[in-house]
């Protein structure tokens, strides 16, 4: 049975051409994609993606604690994945959102038209 932990691992470790498998996925996308990956669609999105880096770092003041994150390349890679899967949810999130004003609005105003 394969262990959840060891799929992981498998995906950040090297593989036998001597590369990371999501490295070189990266590596593969053309740039405006990337660019176009890298930057949220709005400031909301970004700011809760940013509470949520900053809650699994440690969210310490800077002018009062000098903070250093020390982590292994698996760790960085979970985190790196958390981060992703939380910015392909709130970008889903906030389309929804979109959708739902959008259809609300149309659907006032045919009932207007209808009156």
């Amino acid at each position: 049975m394969n262990n959840p932990s060891n799929r992981v691992s498998e995906f950040f470790e090297n593989d036998s051409e001597g590369g990371n498998l999501l490295w070189q996925y990266v590596q593969s996308m053309n740039p405006e994609t990337i660019t176009q990956l890298s930057k949220p669609s709005s400031q909301e999105v970004f700011q809760v993606m940013e509470r949520n880096i900053v809650g699994l770092l440690g969210n310490l003041p800077p002018e009062h604690f000098g903070v250093t994150v020390t982590t292994n390349r698996e760790n960085l890679g979970r985190l790196l994945a958390s981060a992703m899967i939380s910015g392909y949810f709130l970008r889903n999130a906030e389309q929804r959102m979109t959708f739902e004003k959008s259809l609300q609005a149309a659907t006032e105003a045919n009932s207007f038209e209808a009156e």
